[in-house]
């Protein structure tokens, strides 16, 4: 479909009237179909929005006047460039930061390129990074600087129509970054800050000055700073190596007297912590059981945090100030939307209006308009309006205890309208595997799982993040260990609750899951019936020597010390124990991944083929990690689902 017709087809989806109608049947097309829009955002004044959808190999971000849903202006870049972020910095301009992704599945790399474009499409310029070229007239001033760096917002300061606050790094391993001033029309920059650390983040308070930076060298160990002001000293109030905790600003109070703090503690989940910035003297403000604070919620379009979001098994607000303005707004969207995860993409200047985004584990997304005033949300588009919710299987927290006595969460879905007993069961092991975790939210892979009749097990093994410093580093150098032996005991959890039939088992994952997958069926031949891996990684002294990690100080440090050194990983590569493998595997690879190259994939292959064992491939030259274009997804999936009939003894000619 050509982007003409795209933008045509929606603009009429914009119209509340003209729903899709759900379809009777749900199969692979359904699924593979990508949404409508990614994210919506108000404009300052209300009068426009602006909005992304993903396209085949790219993200577009589209600017529609708010009256009518005409199209005024459109961004977009080359293949495979995304749009991490954006944000409206006045009511006629927008400025865009960008992203690289190699594969859907792939953790976006920003080009540290910043775009601005005006609400009619004029102005459309590079403002800084790397594709920035010198254009200047001779005897004119030259405005934007030509340098090999990446840049990223900080500060889009709410006052200022004109300038933006951001990071500059330049493009060299673990480099020294600086705060500067942008011209948000002109590309012109100002030096406000030089970190006093490596790799560094700057935090700003509520008028603009930067207040903090975090940041790590080749060690990896997090170190945060604080100065009183522009131009003060900059002072360690944090050392990794010292507390042996990490934390990092998470705001500021109205009158910039408190800083609020994510923390880190030795034992349990992350709490935030008030520091009052003239006495240091800290206390708790937010804090759970055993999940740590996911996200701020901010005081309408401010950077005042006024409570978090949990994700608690499902979401959960906290709010500092119950009786607040804010609490009470969350609250009365959480009565009109039950069971569903409701945020705040943004607000109007004048704080009458919301744009809402409300998702669930059935629910794909549905964007509202919300008049605050009058308390009424207004239906703008679904992301997915050919999908019914009520039809959509329930993601279902579980809790269960690891062999050592951990406790572990996760969640379990079983297809819509099932009695929930004696189902074939998929495993599915998450990628990451550090600081990831699998959350309540819809997923096409288990939607379209448990439509074909499948109950699906996710659980967040340790080194998993959510759960606090010390559940993650008990994943420290435990690939194919205890970090496996947590998938193994949860998969036993699902035979003896009599959810799954322990003779119609597999296990399925991507990138790391696709490691975990491919080990579970090597160190437990009896438990699964067959394997998937998905752009995954199989031999591990390969990624000391392949791949995008390694190639800084601070990614090769990162390999030592988590997944482990190049002499001690072989033991746990799946490439080197195929023998111990009695099961049907299929792998999957895209020939342009760079995070899990292709050459673990057919290393695997052959070490299977070698040991008897009957293994089917899928290998696409011009996908990367995860598959972009839709008759590859399409094809992938229908294969997937084959394989699984074929192995747990479901019926393939429901296979759509």
């Amino acid at each position: 479909m050509s982007f003409k017709n795209l933008f045509a087809t929606i603009a009429c989806l914009l119209c509340a009237s003209a729903l899709a109608q759900p379809a009777t049947t749900y199969g692979v097309a359904d699924f593979v179909k990508k949404d409508i829009f990614d994210r919506i955002k108000l404009s300052p004044s209300g009068a426009y929005y602006a909005a992304t959808f993903r396209a085949e190999d790219r993200t577009v971000l589209a600017i529609l006047r708010r009256a009518d849903k005409k199209k005024t202006a459109t961004f977009v870049r080359g293949r495979n460039s995304h749009i991490e972020d954006f944000w409206w910095v006045n009511n006629e301009r927008v400025l865009i930061s960008t992203s690289e992704k190699i594969g859907t599945l792939a953790a976006p790399r920003l080009t540290g390129e910043i775009y601005g474009i005006n609400v009619d499409g004029s102005k459309s310029d590079i403002l800084v990074g790397q594709g920035v070229r010198d254009t200047t007239m001779p005897g004119r001033q030259k405005l934007k600087k030509v340098e090999m760096i990446a840049a990223h917002l900080v500060d889009d300061l709410i006052d200022d129509d004109t300038h933006v606050i951001i990071t500059t790094r330049p493009f060299t391993d673990d480099p020294k970054t600086r705060a500067e001033k942008l011209d948000v029309y002109t590309g012109q920059r100002t030096l406000i800050a030089r970190a006093p650390i490596r790799n560094a983040d700057f935090y700003t308070d509520n008028k603009g000055v930067v207040r903090f930076a975090e940041g790590s060298g080749v060690d990896n160990i997090s170190r945060t700073y604080y100065r009183a002001s522009d131009g003060a000293e900059w002072e360690l109030v944090n050392d990794h190596s010292v507390s042996g905790i990490s934390e990092w600003p998470v705001g500021f109070s109205e009158d910039n007297r408190i800083a609020y703090l994510q923390v880190q503690r030795a034992q349990g989940p992350d709490v935030w912590m008030a520091m009052d910035v003239a006495t240091r003297k800290r206390s708790l403000v937010l804090s759970d059981d055993d999940t740590d604070p996911e996200s701020a919620i901010f005081r309408g379009n401010t950077g005042i945090p006024v409570g978090a979001y949990f994700m608690d098994g499902k979401p959960r607000t906290v709010f500092f100030d119950n009786a607040s303005r804010e609490a009470r707004l969350h609250r009365g969207l959480e009565t009109a939307f039950p069971d569903q995860d409701v945020s705040i993409t943004s607000y109007t200047t004048d704080g009458k209006l919301a744009l809402l985004r409300v998702a669930g584990d059935r629910n794909p997304g549905a964007f509202f308009v919300f008049d605050i005033a009058a308390s009424k949300a207004h239906f703008l588009v679904s992301s997915r309006s050919w999908l019914d919710r009520e039809r959509m299987a329930q993601m279902r927290p579980i809790t269960m205890t690891a062999r050592d006595g951990l406790v572990l969460n996760g969640y379990l879905t079983v297809p819509h309208g099932s009695d929930g007993k004696h189902l074939p069961l998929v495993v599915m092991p998450h990628g990451g595997p550090f600081d990831v975790y699998d959350r309540w939210a819809f997923d096409d892979d288990i939607q379209l799982l448990a439509a074909k009749g499948y109950a699906v097990l996710q659980i967040n093994f340790r080194g998993s993040g959510n759960r606090g410093k010390s559940f993650k580093e008990a994943g420290a150098r435990q690939w194919g260990l205890k970090m496996q032996d947590d998938v193994t005991d949860a998969t036993h959890w699902a035979i003896e609750q009599g959810i799954a039939d322990a003779r119609r088992i597999c296990i399925y994952g991507v990138s790391y899951g696709a490691y975990s997958a491919l080990m579970g069926v090597a160190r437990e031949p009896a438990l699964y019936q067959c394997a998937v891996g998905y752009v995954g990684v199989y031999d591990l002294p390969m990624m000391h020597k392949k791949g995008d990690i390694q190639q800084s100080g601070s990614g090769e440090t990162y390999l030592n010390d988590w997944v482990g050194t190049i002499e001690s990983v072989a033991k746990v590569s799946p490439t080197h124990l195929a023998a111990r493998i009695k099961v049907p595997v299929f792998l999957v690879a895209g020939g342009e991944d760079e995070r899990a190259p292709i050459a673990h994939s057919k290393l695997m292959e052959q070490a299977l083929i070698d040991a008897g064992v009957p293994v089917e491939t899928l290998y696409v030259k011009r996908e990367g990690h995860g598959f972009y274009v839709e008759a590859n997804r399409s094809a992938y999936y229908t294969h997937l689902l084959a394989f699984l009939a074929r192995h747990l003894g479901t019926n393939p000619s429901t296979i759509k």
